[in-house]
């Protein structure tokens, strides 16, 4: 939570930070394309008012973030998701609509190009998203198992070294490669005293299957009914046996 709660703190102040540089400043070299413009296009961009419009854009959206960040320490679970997906909207729609102050000959590019961009964005993170609300599960072979979806692969009974139920998930603290949602997190994470591990979590439904493997692999995984986690536990155990 704390980690969490420094990265949303130092984007918040990168954003009023440059906000404040362009608005007050006039670091009109921070809003991207723009040192790359002739100096009269960029002559008329400043009459039109778009630098001044960029600044207060990225300080509503660093306002935004700073108004919801309390959410972090209440029991709300879908924090992550509001923060950055407001954050997301407030941004590409301030794209689009600045797109009202670029000079007359290339407005209707800019328009097509910030809408397009936010179709696209859209898109992929709505595909992320499905991907990381995606169930899994997982199968005991004769001499494998393999757990579905993504991040999901497919193990050797032998590369099996040891096999906990735990009634607490240990404290996951950094994500590597993986999502990190409310509900559900998958993929690679450092989880406090296993290291590098492989998790498939249902937040706040325990118990938790862990399974150590060789070459010091570790895997964490548990489904919203217990019995399914502690099914998987008492089939693993006979294969080892």
């Amino acid at each position: 939570m704390w980690i969490l709660f420094i990265i949303e703190l130092i984007m918040i102040a990168v954003f009023i930070l440059i906000g404040w540089a362009i608005k007050k400043k006039k670091a009109y070299w921070l809003i991207s394309g723009f040192s790359s413009r002739s100096k009269e296009e960029q002559e008329e961009l400043i009459k039109n008012g778009l630098p001044q419009k960029t600044g207060t854009l990225m300080y509503i959206i660093g306002i935004e973030m700073l108004i919801l960040l309390p959410l972090i320490f209440t029991p709300f679970k879908y924090v992550m998701e509001i923060q950055f997906g407001l954050m997301f909207a407030t941004m590409m729609g301030g794209l689009i609509y600045l797109s009202r102050y670029e000079i007359p000959r290339k407005r209707k590019q800019s328009y097509i190009i910030s809408i397009s961009l936010t179709i696209f964005l859209f898109i992929i993170l709505g595909g992320l998203a499905y991907l990381g609300y995606q169930g899994f599960d997982l199968t005991v072979k004769e001499n494998s198992f393999e757990i579905s979806g993504i991040y999901g692969d497919k193990w050797n009974i032998d590369d099996i070294k040891g096999i906990e139920l735990m009634e607490r998930m240990p404290e996951v603290t950094v994500r590597q490669n993986g999502f990190g949602l409310s509900d559900v997190s998958k993929g690679y994470f450092k989880v406090k005293g296993y290291g590098k591990s492989l998790i498939f979590i249902e937040h706040g439904h325990s118990p938790y299957l862990y399974l150590h493997l060789h070459e010091n692999r570790h895997i964490f995984i548990n489904n919203k009914d217990p019995r399914i986690t502690e099914q998987w536990y008492k089939e693993l155990k006979e294969k080892l046996k």
